[in-house]
């Protein structure tokens, strides 16, 4: 009889394919078991507000999904979507200027699905994605889960630097890697927060096309701007070589679970097939419900009100920021969910959590955004969920920690007391990029 070995907690570890070393947990779902507690201000986990979406609008959906379109709504569907919400999304990408036909949409369970299956065409254990630095946590995870690496390329207050794109890419070559996919997410982007201009996307694109790379295209945030719009999406000006991803959890809700692809027609087809081998279809009645919403609300009012609940509480995190920790820097977002701080020399964001969360505030150590270990100096402050006076309070408490730390680490280095740095002059908020 063969033995089976694993560790001490699982004795089936060493069956595990392994691909599965590529699986680990998020810094940032660790961090919702210590949200949840009512007397921890989160500023982590980027849920959006739900609750400013009106109950009846969604129980009114929910109610004619079953009335009108019960048997359809509760049976399986097709790998591709309903017909009706691919025609529908077709309305929502035409705000960002995307212009398509429904058969070049796939219907996903939420974007991040889409980003597995994805992941599942294209890449080979070995492959290389090139990824913004920040990147989005999950994404890097999904990633890694088909034995893909990451390779960062740099970023400042206008998003992906495009000389940086380049010399990642020629050391990559010049490495005999073999380069898959771009992932980037150009509007507000997570965990920074910041744009991309539209002559900068046009650079990327132009980067991509020369290099033979496909550019996947992630935008939940972009039509949650609090002033004016962001530039048109990547695949409004790039139908060959941009696969772009939609999401309803950012405008809608979370909880449904349904997000979309757009792709070139190869790819779609792949998508098609691999989303019926992983899933069968999506649900049939979330999509139902989504259609119905969408035929019968002000839904694009409804997105309006969801800016305006964001750019509140945007607002009321970088004012506590000028107030409490003037002399640090941080991004300053036009819109999505995220303002990236950066920490005084010599304090780990990653290090300094768990006197954070003794503090009764939490927040996401800039470490969970890269895949080498980096942004020990940074954090992601998530502004989307707490109310206003939460934000303002929980900033405050997070000022109290990182004065701590620097007495901490004045009284190690034997320096005496460090402070914090100086306030930006005349009241100006600090550089967003430090």
């Amino acid at each position: 009889m063969t033995e089976v070995r694993g560790n001490n907690l699982d004795p089936w570890y060493s069956h595990y394919a392994q691909r599965t070393a590529g699986l680990s947990a998020s810094e940032v779902r660790a961090l919702f078991a210590v949200a949840s507690r009512p007397e921890v201000v989160s500023l982590a986990g980027g849920m959006p507000y739900v609750s400013a979406l009106p109950e009846e609008l969604v129980a009114g959906a929910a109610e004619r999904a079953v009335r009108k379109h019960g048997p359809v709504a509760l049976q399986y569907g097709s790998g591709q979507g309903t017909p009706r919400l691919r025609e529908q999304i077709l309305e929502v990408m035409a705000l960002e200027g995307i212009r398509a036909s429904a058969d070049d949409v796939v219907v996903t369970t939420g974007s991040q699905h889409a980003l597995e299956l994805m992941s599942k065409l294209f890449l080979d254990p070995g492959d290389v994605v090139i990824a913004e630095g920040p990147s989005y946590v999950t994404a890097l995870t999904v990633f890694r889960s088909f034995q893909a690496e990451v390779a960062h390329t740099a970023m400042d207050e206008h998003g992906m630097v495009p000389q940086a794109l380049r010399d990642t890419i020629a050391r990559l070559r010049e490495e005999g890697r073999s380069i898959k996919l771009l992932y980037t997410i150009p509007s507000f982007q997570n965990p920074m927060g910041v744009t991309m201009p539209w002559e900068r996307r046009m650079e990327v694109l132009e980067i991509a096309r020369e290099n033979g790379i496909l550019v996947l295209e992630d935008n939940p945030y972009g039509l949650l701007y609090f002033d004016q719009a962001p530039p048109q999406a990547m695949r409004s000006i790039e139908e060959a070589g941009v696969v772009y991803l939609g999401t309803f959890s950012k405008t809608l809700a979370p909880g449904l679970r349904v997000g979309w692809a757009v792709a070139p027609h190869a790819i779609r087809e792949k998508l098609v097939l691999a989303n019926e081998a992983a899933v069968l279809s999506p649900s049939s009645f979330a999509q139902t419900l989504i259609s119905e919403y969408l035929s019968t609300a002000d839904w694009r009012g409804q997105i309006d009100t969801f800016r305006g609940v964001y750019r509140e509480r945007r607002d009321a995190m970088l004012g506590a920021l000028a107030e409490h920790l003037p002399g640090l820097s941080w991004t300053v977002p036009a819109g999505g969910f995220y303002v990236w701080l950066r920490l005084p020399a010599g304090l780990d964001a990653k290090a300094m959590l768990p006197r954070a969360v003794k503090e009764l505030v939490a927040y996401t150590p800039g470490t969970a955004f890269y895949a080498d270990g980096g942004g020990r100096d940074a954090m992601r402050l998530s502004f989307c969920y707490p109310e206003p006076d939460f934000i303002r309070e929980g900033i405050r408490r997070l000022a109290n920690v990182v004065s701590g730390e620097l007495t901490l680490l004045g009284e190690f280095t034997k320096t005496g007391p460090l402070t914090l740095p100086a306030p930006a002059p005349d009241g100006v908020l600090p550089p967003s990029i430090g």
